[in-house]
């Protein structure tokens, strides 16, 4: 792994956040000596693709919230990232919103009430889009990792949705199962 990789694990991005805690990602960069942040390109309202409809459960075209940040460390971007979730759950509240969420927003979903307890995830390598390389400022030919994830509540229903995709030569991902 070159020095330009991050291990990362995704139980920390599941859990809501103490009061006055930063959100994940930034906490997780700090203590590693290093600085993690985000740019919120954009949050709207739009009709569901085929993809979002299946991942969250809604009609294809029913409406949910879109958040697309850049995720950066040290201030080079690491992860372009569309985090959907239903407009019932995500409409008027900062999530649809390109205001930065305290705590982030496993935090605020918590807040509203709205607690995942399952998540699922689907990883995948391609090319990146030429949209992607320009956001991730990657070379043509390096490939990406594309993380699906879905977060789902005690009811097994899905609360938010993220597509993930990041530079292969700048991620590992790591994961941990606790079975009994």
């Amino acid at each position: 792994m070159s020095e330009g990789q991050w291990t990362s694990a995704s139980a920390p991005y599941l859990t809501p956040r103490a009061e006055g805690e930063p959100d994940a990602w930034t906490a997780e960069a700090a203590a590693r000596g290093r600085v993690g942040g985000q740019r919120i390109l954009y949050a709207e309202e739009e009709p569901a693709s085929d993809e979002v409809a299946r991942m969250l459960g809604v009609p294809v075209a029913g409406r949910v919230v879109r958040r697309r940040r850049i995720i950066e460390l040290d201030g080079v971007p690491r992860e372009l990232t569309d985090t959907y979730y239903p407009a019932a759950i995500a409409a008027g509240t900062p999530l649809a919103s390109t205001a930065k969420i305290r705590g982030g927003a496993v935090t605020l979903l918590a807040a509203l009430g709205h607690v995942g307890v399952r998540v699922v995830e689907e990883v995948t390598a391609r090319l990146p889009t030429e949209e992607e390389r320009g956001h991730l400022r990657s070379a043509p030919g390096e490939p990406v990792l594309l993380v699906s994830r879905v977060t789902l509540d005690a009811a097994d229903r899905p609360l938010q949705a993220d597509v993930m995709v990041m530079p292969a030569d700048r991620a590992q991902l790591r994961y941990e199962t606790r079975i009994g």
